[in-house]
């Protein structure tokens, strides 16, 4: 019987594997589409017992090759580029592959823990799992959204585990390979290191400069709360996965530039200091974001809590503190 991971090369797709290895899972089938070659690099440190092209996986599911042979299924795979043009690949890739899952989950009663996206609010000022709250702002999160709406519709005739999780802005360990769509602590890592500043958007939205606020969730947290629903297959349902409290750019700027100084045998410094020191600048706000960027974002946990999810989430200067710390640690 095997574990199925789906994204098994992507950002917390590998985590999740890494983290399974820890726990002692070695019957692992990693999924996923490497066309992007450099991705392997997130599974060289990974033990897993076979690697499916999502494609041919896809083709096994259909022709039965799987039947009987699933323990659980954590659906990780999407495309996640939230400016993606191609409206078709983007449904065919995270709506149409996810439908094709849940069917063969429910018909083998494996239990399916899934990955959904903050981005199903978009436009909404509240981020509840309610039909109200859900207003997305792009392709992507409306392939989200739309798989939710099938979840809640066929959730009663599952006998099995389906979970979907609405992951707010992650960041951490093996997410280089997204570049343009990695984390901005990420992004602001590299900006230090090479121009000894990091730059934050001017104010928008009614939010000063670089004061615009999301949920910024440390990956081993995402990780975390999918290993604790595979403990507890009686639970399922849509939860947000966030720390249920929002931070600034500033803050993560903030963060990053301290872990560096840190680095360095130096002593952190105020925001203020860092802002008049010039380690912070902020840059013009890009006109192709306007309407499509959402100034502020924070989970509401309750659900997830209800459920019985107790541990803590890491706040931004612990979270994003470690991870520019491991971040550095490569790069020596």
């Amino acid at each position: 019987m095997y574990t199925i991971v789906t994204g098994a090369a992507g950002f917390i797709g590998s985590n999740l594997v890494r983290t399974l290895n820890a726990r002692g899972e070695r019957d692992i089938i990693a999924v996923d589409n490497l066309s992007r070659a450099d991705k392997f690099l997130n599974l060289v440190d990974c033990e897993i017992a076979d690697f499916i092209d999502k494609r041919d996986f896809l083709e096994g599911l259909e022709s039965g090759e799987f039947d009987g042979a699933v323990d659980a299924v954590f659906h990780q795979g999407a495309c996640s580029d939230t400016t993606a043009s191609d409206g078709r690949y983007v449904m065919e890739n995270n709506f149409r592959y996810s439908v094709a899952l849940l069917e063969f989950c429910i018909a083998q009663d494996a239990p399916l823990v899934y990955a959904s996206s903050g981005a199903v609010y978009g436009g909404s000022s509240e981020f509840r799992e309610d039909r109200a709250c859900e207003r997305p702002l792009n392709v992507y999160g409306y392939s989200k959204f739309l798989f939710d709406q099938v979840v809640r519709r066929r959730l009663a005739e599952a006998s099995a585990q389906v979970a979907g999780l609405r992951y707010f802005n992650v960041y951490g360990r093996s997410e280089q390979h997204k570049e343009r769509m990695a984390s901005v602590a990420w992004h602001f890592l590299r900006q230090y290191r090479a121009t000894g500043k990091v730059r934050p958007f001017v104010g928008s939205g009614g939010y000063a400069d670089g004061e615009q606020r999301r949920d910024f969730v440390a990956v081993e947290d995402v990780v975390n709360v999918n290993l604790w629903l595979f403990d507890h297959p009686d639970r399922s349902g849509i939860f947000n996965v966030g720390t249920g409290q929002a931070a600034s750019f500033n803050d993560v700027a903030a963060a990053v530039v301290n872990a560096c100084r840190a680095a360095q045998g130096e002593a952190p410094l105020a925001l203020g200091e860092l802002v008049s020191r010039g380690s912070i600048e902020y840059a013009p706000f890009p006109e192709g974001l306007e309407g499509k960027y959402q100034h502020f974002t924070q989970a509401d946990i309750g659900a997830l809590r209800r459920a019985g999810y107790s541990a803590r989430f890491a706040p931004v200067e612990e979270g994003v503190g470690r991870y520019c710390r491991w971040l550095l640690e490569q790069a020596q």
